[in-house]
C-alpha cells in the first residue's frame, strides 16, 4: 500500500506532530471529501505501508524527526517556486527554503527528493523573463540535491480563478506553454536534471519532457528494490499518471494560503478547519461525530520482484 501524505494539504509543514502521533498509534481515519459519513480506516503500520509519499512546500518541521520513519520507505515531493507574497503569502523566504531542501536531501538522499516547480503561471509581474531567471537560479542551487524537476501549468478551476484574480494572470495557451517548456528544458539539460510534466494534456516530448508520475512506479521500484505490479490511480483526473495510493489529508487545511491552490476554497474556511485540528484526533481536522460508516482500508502489500541489478549492486536504474 502506498500512502500519500498528502495531495490535499501540507502535512509535513503544519501537521507533522499529528502525523507522527498517528504513526505511533498505527492508523488514521480518512474522510471522503464528498461525504463526511464515509470514513476509511487506514493502517500506518510498517507491516502494511510499502511507501509514504510526502507532498510539501516546507518540510522543516519534520527534519529533526526523520528517525521516527525508520523501518519505512518514503520520498518527498518538494514544491519550490520563486513567487512573492502576493501569490504565496505565508511561505518562508525562497533562500531559506533552498537551505531546507539541501538539508532534507542530505538527510534522505537526492533520489528521495523531487523538485516541483509548479504551478507555472504568467502575469505582468511573473513574465517569461522572470521564469527564465528564477528557474535558472533555482536549478543552479538544487541540481546537486535532486535528480528530477517536475513542472505543471496553472489550472484555473472556479475557486482558483477567483482566488488568483488579484494576480491578474495572463492566458496560458499552447504557445506560451511551449516557450516555457523549451526554456525549462534547456536549463535542466545544462544542470543534468531530468524534467517531467505533471497532469498535462500537452505533449512536450519534443523538448525532452515526458509525462511524469508523482506517485511514481519507477521511483517506487528503485526505493523498494524490485519491479512492482501496480495500476494507475483511477481516482485521479485522466491526465494524471500516478499509480494507486490512499491519501490521508483533508481539503481546506493548508495554511500556506497560496492563491493558486486547488485544495483550498478560501482563507476563512482554512482558518476554521485549522482551528478544529487536534493533534490527538484520528482525523486531520475536527473529530468523528459517531454517525460515520467506518470501513477498514484493505492493506495489500505490493508484490516485489527482485531485480538482478538490485541484488548485485544495491541500486536500480531509475531512468
Amino acid at each position: 500500500m502506498i500512502v500519500s501524505v498528502s495531495r490535499r494539504t501540507d502535512i509535513p509543514a503544519f501537521y507533522s506532530e499529528w502525523f507522527f502521533y498517528r504513526l505511533r498509534e498505527g492508523f488514521v481515519h480518512g474522510i471522503n471529501p464528498f461525504n463526511r459519513k464515509q470514513v476509511s480506516e487506514i493502517s500506518l503500520r510498517s507491516d502494511d505501508v510499502d511507501c509514504f509519499v510526502f507532498w510539501t512546500k516546507n518540510p522543516a518541521p519534520m527534519l529533526e524527526r526523520l528517525d521516527l520513519l525508520a523501518g519505512y520507505n518514503y520520498y518527498f515531493q518538494f514544491t519550490l517556486t520563486p513567487y512573492g507574497r502576493d501569490a504565496e503569502p505565508r511561505l518562508p523566504d525562497t533562500r531559506e527554503l533552498v537551505e531546507v531542501f539541501h538539508r532534507l536531501s542530505a538527510a534522505v538522499g537526492r533520489d528521495r527528493v523531487v523538485w516541483r516547480y509548479d504551478p507555472v503561471f504568467l502575469s505582468a509581474k511573473y513574465t517569461l523573463d522572470f521564469h527564465a531567471a528564477a528557474f535558472r537560479q533555482l536549478a543552479e542551487r538544487l541540481h546537486e540535491y535532486t535528480d528530477l524537476c517536475v513542472i505543471s501549468f496553472v489550472d484555473l478551476y472556479a475557486k482558483t480563478a477567483r482566488n488568483t484574480r488579484p494576480l491578474a494572470l495572463l492566458p496560458m495557451e499552447e504557445p506560451e506553454m511551449r516557450q516555457l517548456a523549451a526554456m525549462f528544458s534547456s536549463i535542466t539539460a545544462e544542470y543534468g536534471l531530468m524534467l517531467e510534466s505533471c497532469s498535462e494534456k500537452i505533449d512536450l516530448s519534443g523538448y525532452g519532457i515526458q509525462h511524469g508520475q508523482c506517485i511514481d512506479r519507477r521511483r517506487l521500484e528503485k526505493i523498494l528494490g524490485g519491479r512492482i505490479d501496480i495500476g494507475r490511480d483511477a481516482n485521479q483526473r485522466q491526465e494524471c499518471g500516478c499509480v494507486q495510493s490512499v491519501d490521508i489529508g483533508q481539503y481546506n487545511t493548508c495554511r500556506h494560503l497560496c492563491a493558486y491552490c486547488y485544495a483550498n476554497f478560501n482563507a476563512r474556511m482554512v482558518e476554521a478547519c485549522a482551528a478544529m485540528h487536534n493533534p490527538r484526533s484520528t482525523i486531520l481536522s475536527g473529530e468523528l461525530r459517531g454517525d460515520e460508516k467506518i470501513t477498514k482500508c484493505r492493506a495489500e502489500h505490493l508484490q516485489i520482484v527482485k531485480d538482478s541489478a538490485v541484488e548485485n549492486t544495491g541500486q536500480l536504474s531509475l531512468f
